[in-house]
């Protein structure tokens, strides 16, 4: 009995229409074929047959790569397309700005918002900043002070 594999993901599985190519593929290909053929043939005479084969190849290069490349599930252009969004159309930074809701909101009278407190001078979290941190001598004299005090 013959056993045929089967791929756990059947999304990157593709319909082969001919020569075991995607019609994609095929189009691409023949794109590449059609500009690429007739180049080589028109100026072999004039080129030479070796430059006038590498041109073709360089012709054929771009539609081949159109044909093939694929990552990530993403074809060559839509690749293309993200890298032109991100490098020249989208800002290169983006600010991180947030809107302040509470601002906006309007207490009724004799209730005294949240915001008031913090605009008069409201209470701040964290140690502060203008006090030195002490050093291991002076933090042992504290707290036998401490101990003495309990005493």
């Amino acid at each position: 009995m013959a056993y045929v594999t089967i791929p756990k993901d059947l999304t990157k599985v593709k319909n082969k229409v001919a020569f075991n190519l995607t019609k994609r593929q095929l189009i691409c290909i023949g794109i590449g074929a059609g500009a690429g053929i007739p180049f080589y043939f028109l100026t072999r005479g004039i080129l030479g047959n070796s430059n006038a084969a590498t041109v073709m190849v360089l012709i054929m290069l771009p539609a081949f790569l159109f044909a093939m490349y694929e990552k990530d599930g993403m074809h060559l252009e839509d690749v293309l397309l993200h890298i032109i969004r991100v490098r020249w159309l989208r800002p290169p930074v983006r600010k991180y700005e947030t809107e302040n809701f509470y601002e906006t909101v309007s207490l009724p009278e004799g209730k005294q918002s949240v915001l008031k407190s913090t605009e008069k001078g409201g209470m701040s979290i964290g140690r502060k900043t203008d006090q030195k941190k002490a050093s291991g001598k002076d933090q042992k004299k504290k707290s036998q002070k401490k101990h003495d005090k309990r005493a």
